[in-house]
């Protein structure tokens, strides 16, 4: 699909007409349907991802058309126009119905981004669009240059009305006034509307002229197969879903002596023996202080029991109870993919006591971690989170989160943890500030998980053992996820100094893996490329994050100039093999500015490539694992390159 240009089209009819007839929008929407698109695609939260984002931009856009065929009364502030402002030769500004079909675009798309809520009835721009649908292929706009994906990346810290703020001034060229009438129209309280303009007042004007760049054209697309062998994964488990469902069909249909509705199983609350001893606190287990020390694993399992609230059985009680049968008002979350219902047999007992303001209770089963929390003063507002730890054992094991206040965070420890402490890891030499431990628990430390703003810091825990130094990042889940750095075949610690210069400029990076259920993040700086106007050398780098469930698993490929205090991800992909132990390579670029102002495309793969060659709007090629070829700004290409091996490898994209 391609963008169309946008013809001229006869005057609109004054702005005293505070109407608008469903023809006139129906012509507005599909004379300026490109602009709309790309209007919404850039209001709609990043959060989304760029294949949801597109889709939901076209529907969004096609909700827009009034619906009957009566006039629609407009309200003077979508006449944009109106006041006699000259902002471009294509027709749209003073016609009612661009601005009526805008102001629907803008409202539709800030609904899409409110949270979903159990006590209110979903909007329809909270739905998933029923229309566009996309079978069997990824589409998602041409990638820009690395300067339109820090942009992406800025407005993805904004609230929806500052995001729709910034796009309204840099897209449509609206004056302030106009944009605090759209976003009136759109239902944004007066005060918000202030603070909206505020804060897209943080961005810099002088990027407006990126908004046209094809990567945030959502007209203009690529497309690209789905996961082959889950969608084959997934055909075969219907289908065999498919024939239980017809056996089981046949078999309650059976007349007497066959299966009836419940069968063999006893009535619905009839009193089970193995469910009645996992919700029983008499029954839980509770390792002892000194089980670690003679135990040959290393793992959740031999944590001893500690708190002192462990003998409180009205509150394991309750604990125990929720997680059977949490109730409307508990507040239940899980990471990606993590079961929660209760426990096959009486749970190990980690902790149970007074954290901050809340009575907290963790417990596990062999394959999960379940925190229950509640106020100190009652039972209302319970929480329960659960999370997957199957596997874990060394340093995996080594901390859980105990609570949160404050943008601070308590760990529990494990018991053969020595020592903790607290470091910046953007600061590679500012050193360690120590923490104290008091029966496994770490006084409070600064946690990035929170924390919405520009990010100029990244705390994180450092916890010593009998086999060495480890890092952990707080990524928002009961489990910090452990860092290391180094090759992918063989990573090693994050602790040490080389591991720390390598994860310093890309320490903010760890953002994109929050709340995916991230088991690990390795960094790999796997070469550096001499800038091509002497002005120093640049390094390359590579992140994956690995999760619990297998799946999942993300990759940035990154580049950082000399002088810059952080690097750029200029490339992102998720469920691929790249940068990983399975295929241990990795080959990435990026549209790069010289002080001169010359235009180059730079790209580098690892030690293992023998050579590299530019594609589409870039032609180049030369051998090794490095190439800069001069080009335009917002060129675009593709890479292809062969290792040493004589296997070829694409770009990361």
């Amino acid at each position: 699909m391609h963008s169309q240009d946008v013809a001229p089209r006869p005057a609109p009819r004054s702005s005293a007409d505070r109407t608008v007839d469903v023809e006139q929008a129906e012509a507005a929407l599909v004379e300026h349907y490109p602009r709309l698109v790309r209007l919404a695609y850039l209001v709609l939260p990043p959060g989304l991802g760029r294949g949801r984002r597109v889709l939901t931009a076209h529907a969004l856009a096609q909700r827009a058309l009034p619906r009957g065929r009566a006039a629609i009364p407009v309200i003077p502030a979508q006449s944009g126009g109106a006041r006699g402002h000259s902002r471009g030769g294509d027709g749209r500004d003073g016609d009612p119905g661009y601005a009526y079909i805008r102001l629907q675009v803008v409202r539709t798309a800030l609904e899409a981004g409110l949270p979903l809520r159990f006590t209110a009835r979903p909007r329809r721009g909270q739905l998933p669009p029923l229309l566009p649908q996309v079978w069997g292929l990824r589409l998602f706009p041409r990638s820009g240059g690395a300067d339109e994906l820090a942009l992406d990346q800025r407005l993805a810290t904004l609230s929806g009305p500052a995001r729709a703020a910034y796009v309204l001034r840099g897209l449509e060229k609206l004056p302030d006034d106009d944009v605090r009438g759209v976003l009136t129209g759109s239902g944004v309280k007066d005060t918000e509307v202030a603070a909206a303009l505020r804060e897209a007042a943080k961005v810099p004007a002088a990027q407006y002229a990126l908004l046209d760049s094809p990567e945030f054209d959502a007209c203009s697309l690529q497309a690209r197969p789905t996961d082959l062998m889950r969608r084959r994964r997934h055909t075969r488990a219907a289908l065999a879903a498919a024939a239980a469902l017809a056996v089981c069909g046949a078999l309650v249909a059976l007349p007497g002596g066959g299966w009836g509705p419940d069968g063999a199983a006893a009535p619905v609350y009839a009193q089970n023996p193995a469910a009645e001893a996992a919700l029983d606190p008499g029954r839980l287990v509770k390792v002892t202080p000194a089980a670690w020390k003679t135990s040959a694993r290393t793992d959740f399992s031999v944590w001893p029991a500690r708190g002192p609230l462990t003998g409180d059985t009205a509150l394991l009680r309750r604990a125990l109870a929720v997680w059977a049968r949490p109730g409307g008002a508990v507040h239940v979350s899980a990471t990606p993919d993590t079961p929660v219902g209760g426990p096959a047999g009486p749970p190990q007992l980690l902790y149970a006591g007074e954290v901050d303001t809340a009575r907290v209770v963790i417990l596990y089963d062999g394959l999960r971690i379940a925190r229950y929390a509640e106020p100190k003063d009652g039972t209302a507002g319970a929480a329960l989170d659960f999370a997957r730890v199957d596997g874990a054992t060394g340093a995996e094991a080594g901390a859980l989160v105990l609570g949160r206040a404050d943008g601070n965070v308590r760990y529990l420890t494990a018991p053969w943890v020595t020592k903790a402490g607290e470091r910046d890891l953007s600061k590679p030499g500012a050193g360690v500030m120590d923490l104290t431990l008091t029966d496994g628990i770490t006084s409070p430390l600064a946690s990035p998980a929170t924390h919405t703003g520009t990010c100029t810091t990244w705390n994180v825990l450092q916890l010593t053992d009998a086999l060495g130094t480890h890092l952990f990042s707080d990524l928002g889940e009961l489990v910090p996820a452990r860092l290391t750095a180094g090759r992918p075949a063989a990573p090693g610690e994050a602790s040490g100094s080389q591991a720390l210069r390598t994860w310093a400029p890309f320490a903010c990076s760890l953002a994109d893996a929050r709340g995916q259920g991230v088991r690990t993040v390795n960094a790999w700086g796997y070469t550096r490329q001499q800038l091509p106007d002497a002005s120093g050398t640049a390094a390359w780098a590579c992140t994956r994050a690995e999760t619990w469930r297998g799946d999942g698993s993300r990759v940035l490929a990154q580049f950082h100039t000399p002088g810059g205090l952080f690097g750029a991800a200029v490339a992102k992909a998720g469920d691929v093999p790249a940068c990983g132990p399975r295929d241990p390579h990795v080959l990435a670029g990026v549209l790069w500015k010289s002080k001169g102002g010359d235009w180059y495309l730079l790209a580098a793969g690892d030690r293992a490539t023998a050579s590299i060659r530019a594609t589409g709007g870039v032609t180049g090629s030369g051998q090794g694992n490095l190439l800069a070829v001069p080009t335009r700004q917002g060129a675009q290409a593709g890479l292809e390159g062969r290792l040493k091996n004589g296997r070829s490898i694409n770009g990361l994209r």
